[in-house]
Order: C-alpha cells, then sequence, then structure tokens
C-alpha cells in the first residue's frame, strides 16, 4: 500500500464487525475511510457510529480522506444528501472525470476514473468541489485544508477489480454499468495516470511519515 511505502503503520478498524473508533486522533497522522456495498442512508448502528466519528478528525484538524461510501458519509456528516441517480444510473467501471477550476489549481486530474457506486450525495455547505461528472456531479471535493472526498476509486488494484467484478457481477447488469471485460480493459488503458495522480494526491495530503515527529499511524475505516 502506498502508505506503508511513506513509512506509515496502519490502524485498520471494521466497524461492521464490532471494531471501536479511536475516541481521539492523538495517536494518528489521518484517516481514510473506504467504501462497501451498503449506503449512507442505511440504519445499521454501525453506519451511524461510523458516519458520527468522522467529527473527530474534524475537530483535530487532522486529514481526513473519505472514499466512495465514504464520500457520502461525509456529505452526511456535513449536513447534505445522498441519494439514488433519478434514472437509475449507476457508475461501475471506467467514467470521464473532468476537474473544476479550484481542482486545476491542486492536482492533475486523470480523464478517466474507476467507480462502484449506485448513490451520490449533495455538495456540503462550505465544500469546495474540485472535479465533477455528468452523471453524478460532485466527484470530489476539499472541506477546509485537510478532509477530502473522492466518490471514485484512486486505490483500485488488479487484485481488487478481479475480485469486485466477480462478487459484484450481478450489479452491471445495472443501468449505465460496464461489464467485465470493458472493466478489465479499462484498467490496462487508464491506470498509469490514476496511479500518478495518486502519488501525487497523496504528497498534498499527508506526505511521508519521516515529515512527522510522532502519530505515524493512519487510521483505516473498511465497510466492505
Amino acid at each position: 500500500m502506498r502508505l506503508v511505502e511513506r513509512g506509515f503503520d496502519l490502524d485498520i478498524r471494521r466497524p461492521p464487525l464490532g471494531d471501536q473508533l479511536p475516541e481521539t486522533m492523538d495517536e494518528h497522522a489521518g484517516a481514510i475511510m473506504f467504501g462497501g456495498p451498503m449506503s449512507a442512508n442505511d440504519p445499521d448502528e454501525f453506519v451511524k457510529r461510523e458516519t458520527d466519528w468522522i467529527g473527530v478528525p474534524l475537530k483535530e484538524d487532522r486529514p481526513f480522506l473519505g472514499i466512495c461510501l465514504g464520500a457520502q458519509k461525509l456529505a452526511r456528516h456535513l449536513g447534505s444528501k445522498v441519494w439514488e441517480h433519478p434514472e437509475e444510473l449507476v457508475e461501475i467501471g471506467y467514467y470521464p472525470l473532468e476537474a473544476t477550476p479550484a481542482g486545476e489549481a491542486l492536482l492533475d486530474w486523470p480523464e478517466m476514473i474507476y467507480h462502484f457506486h449506485r448513490e451520490g450525495c449533495d455538495l456540503p455547505d462550505g465544500a469546495e468541489l474540485l472535479a465533477t461528472s455528468n452523471t453524478y456531479p460532485n466527484q470530489a471535493f476539499r472541506y477546509g485544508e485537510k478532509t477530502y472526498a473522492f466518490q471514485f476509486h484512486t486505490e483500485l488494484t488488479l487484485a481488487m477489480l478481479c475480485k469486485w467484478t466477480v462478487k459484484g457481477a450481478h450489479r452491471m447488469v445495472l443501468p449505465g454499468a460496464q461489464n467485465r471485460k470493458q472493466q478489465l480493459d479499462g484498467r490496462m488503458l487508464y491506470d498509469p495516470p490514476v496511479s500518478k495522480f495518486l502519488d501525487d494526491f497523496l504528497d498534498l495530503w499527508i506526505g511521508t511519515a519521516d515529515n512527522l515527529v510522532e502519530n505515524r499511524t493512519v487510521q483505516i475505516a473498511k465497510l466492505a
């Protein structure tokens, strides 16, 4: 994992399995909240607990990144709605991504990016939109200086893609979804610029553990 290569230790917590989340970020350099097949609107206790927990890194001004469902949970925490597309369109596969002027000022963004979701979110009050698309307009946003949300998956590996396109094959018949061959072909075509973007983003977001005197652990919350 890129964070390990940067010198960070990983503290992986799985709230659906009963793992507790830290009461403070005193022992963590930052936090990443990944996705899963559930909805940010689900009534499960762990969904609400994890959504509420986002207030910890926000209050303590520590780097936070929400990916896919994690981004939607951040939006909900900040008071925005999470919703299904009015035409029931999904994004499963590689789709165009367009950086906003604010996004372009920060990074060079890939033109195509991988998705696996059937819901999107409104842009929270006070957030800055960094990237957009036609189907789900709020693709990436920043809240403050250290909190980011990505609707897409820059962390995708080939092993993850193979697993998701098997376990999630039933979702590839949904409106707008790409089939498995299209997704595997997309990986070969589009991964290099996505990989570079991920490295550039991590430089911006958290840097390396060598730059920190303490707190070299990154909190990872996984829902899948």
